[in-house]
């Protein structure tokens, strides 16, 4: 059963989503994708998010690029942890999904990675992170890849 499930603004975003979804894989955390936007299908958005949790999502990782409300509206009709990725999709390479992704008013928080690639990667790191706290065998697994890194 999925408990990650990633999401993104428009099909075009599949290549630039897919070193997070490697990750996920790597670690051993299942995970669902969904393709929505939070401008075009606001409702499809609204109804996902309010089912997540009950269908045992436990994070949310949501990529958006232009205005990037994704994040945004996902985390407004959940209590499940966000993680908003800015993609560099527009001539204005991401800084505009970043700011739109960062600058949530308070009381409705999305975590907001960097920009494009190694954003992604982290977005799925951190959910690893996070259900490291619960699952030990994710925990095993993203302290196996950490050691990876440092060995080079």
């Amino acid at each position: 059963m999925p408990i990650v499930s990633i999401i993104m603004g428009s099909k075009t975003d599949e290549p630039l989503m897919q070193p997070a979804l490697d990750l996920l894989r790597q670690l051993g955390i299942e995970y669902e994708v969904s393709i929505m936007s939070a401008h075009r299908n606001p409702e499809k958005v609204r109804e996902y998010a309010l089912k997540a949790e009950d269908r045992g999502i436990e994070i949310i990782i949501a990529g958006a690029g232009s205005a990037a409300h994704l994040p945004g509206v996902l985390a407004s009709w959940t209590t499940l942890p966000v993680i908003g990725i800015p993609l560099p999709t527009s001539e204005l390479k991401g800084v505009d999904s970043l700011y739109s992704i960062v600058q949530m008013p308070a009381g409705i928080s999305v975590a907001c990675v960097g920009i494009g690639t190694s954003g992604v990667k982290n977005a799925a790191l951190l959910a690893a992170q996070i259900l490291s706290l619960k699952y030990s065998n994710i925990k095993e697994a993203y302290q196996k890849y950490r050691r990876s890194l440092a060995e080079g």
